[in-house]
């Protein structure tokens, strides 16, 4: 039975830390952190979650992405679970857009990202698939995978006047 996991928070050492490669994701506790990955991702009102922030040094994210009160215009995506993801592509075109992250409660920033991404994972069956995602689910990809070289997304914004509160964000963009 999956569980909603507590999420590590801005300044836990975990999430400033390279997360270590899954050799075997056949383990039961690897495919059980899948399911508690996609349960706390859903609760939490997230678009995406990696492993890191739920103080697991794996390379395993979850994109999720669809509507919710974070993200209102977010696209309906299935949840799915990368194993080992590598961005093996990317386009030339990069674009800024407003991320927040569950490990920093509050806070949004504007972060320049690959408009196009392609990326190579393992399912969680350990079938190889390759991938190319556009626009928003690309940025959340891109964010995931920051979490599994122990980047923060605010380490990307640019200048600190596009560092803004989540009020400031939902009253300015409503």
């Amino acid at each position: 039975m999956s569980e909603i996991l507590p999420i590590s928070q801005l300044g836990a050492t975990i999430l400033r830390q390279r997360a270590q490669e899954i050799s075997d994701l056949r383990q039961s506790d690897i495919q059980q952190l899948i399911g508690d990955l996609i349960k706390t991702v859903k609760s939490a009102q997230g678009v995406g979650i990696a492993a890191p922030q739920v103080d697991r040094s794996y390379r395993l994210i979850v994109v999720a992405s669809r509507p919710n009160s974070r993200y209102p215009q977010a696209p309906k995506m299935r949840p799915t679970a990368m194993i080992n993801p590598q961005i093996i592509a990317h386009s030339d075109e990069i674009v800024k857009g407003w991320e927040g992250c569950l490990s920093v409660p509050g806070i949004r920033g504007l972060v320049p990202r690959y408009q196009e991404i392609e990326i190579e994972y393992l399912n969680r069956k350990g079938l190889v698939k390759t991938q190319v995602f556009r626009d928003f689910v690309a940025r959340i990809c891109q964010h995931e995978i920051d979490h599994l070289e122990g980047i923060v997304f605010t380490d990307r914004v640019e200048i600190e006047a596009e560092i803004i509160t989540e009020a400031e964000y939902n009253r300015s963009h409503s």
